[in-house]
């Protein structure tokens, strides 16, 4: 709950316009491509690739899709399940990836926060209402 009413509330005060944050940063990409600057350009893209692994490591850790694969892996081939795992998780996170980049570009930071606070309030609201499950 608090954090849908903190998403509401930086949404409420957020500009309507697309996001600064996205138009920055593809006009500094630009600005060092145009420079030709290939050291840094190869840190940023380890630092970038350090990031996603990082962030999807942890995320992914532990969760339903984990204990799945493991279930699974004890129960067929582990070659055939490690390699159907790492297509799908790949083909998952590229959609997301794309669709992130698409959905950046068209729809505005505040309508992201009003619409993902939105959820979140509805979301505690189901819980609340339908209680814990026995």
């Amino acid at each position: 709950l608090l954090f849908g009413v903190r998403m509401l509330r930086e949404g409420f005060h957020a500009d309507s316009g697309a996001s600064d944050e996205l138009e920055e940063v593809e006009l500094e990409l630009a600005k060092k491509q145009e420079q030709g600057e290939d050291g840094e350009d190869e840190l940023a893209s380890r630092s970038v690739l350090l990031q996603a692994f990082t962030l999807t490591f942890l995320a992914e850790w532990g969760d339903r899709s984990q204990i799945a694969t493991i279930a699974l892996a004890a129960a067929k081939e582990p070659f055939g399940v490690t390699l159907g795992a790492c297509i799908g998780h790949a083909l998952c996170t590229g959609l997301a990836v794309i669709g992130g980049k698409l959905l950046a570009s068209r729809i505005s930071e505040r309508t992201v926060l009003l619409s993902g606070g939105s959820l979140f309030v509805v979301f505690f609201l189901v819980s609340v209402i339908q209680g814990p499950a026995d």
